[in-house]
């Protein structure tokens, strides 16, 4: 009988993003704000609590943010988690207390957009 475990190392751990220093996230901010306007430029916040909500979906490894306009015509990410092929998670497999297997959706969540039109922070990490 092989008793070797095998673990299985997420695939796009290194393609999902890096670590950057102040001054590049800075002047990636600017050129986007300098490219496309005011209008366009937008900050979004997440909480810690929903990223763990996400995170914590079995099998997750990271997560997926896509733009949206909500009801309100107004620019919004969606974010779900991802397994380690990039996959989203979109179902979730669950065992009730009899032992019936179920299926319950993936954990969705929606961001709002902060800022926008010629708002712009007073006190911000980027200097324009």
């Amino acid at each position: 009988m092989n008793q070797e475990l095998i673990t299985k190392e997420p695939m796009i751990s290194q393609e999902i993003g890096e670590e950057i220093s102040l001054e590049q996230a800075a002047k990636m901010v600017k050129n986007h704000h300098d490219k496309m306007g005011a209008e366009a430029s937008h900050a979004f916040s997440i909480s810690k609590e929903e990223i763990a909500m996400i995170l914590n979906q079995p099998g997750c490894v990271g997560i997926t943010f896509k733009e949206a306009i909500n009801d309100e015509g107004v620019k919004t990410l969606v974010y779900g988690g991802v397994d380690f092929k990039g996959n989203g998670i979109l179902e979730i497999v669950t065992v009730d207390e009899m032992g019936k297997l179920d299926f319950e959706q993936g954990k969705i969540g929606i961001i709002k957009a902060t800022g926008g039109s010629n708002v712009l922070p007073t006190k911000s990490w980027f200097q324009f």
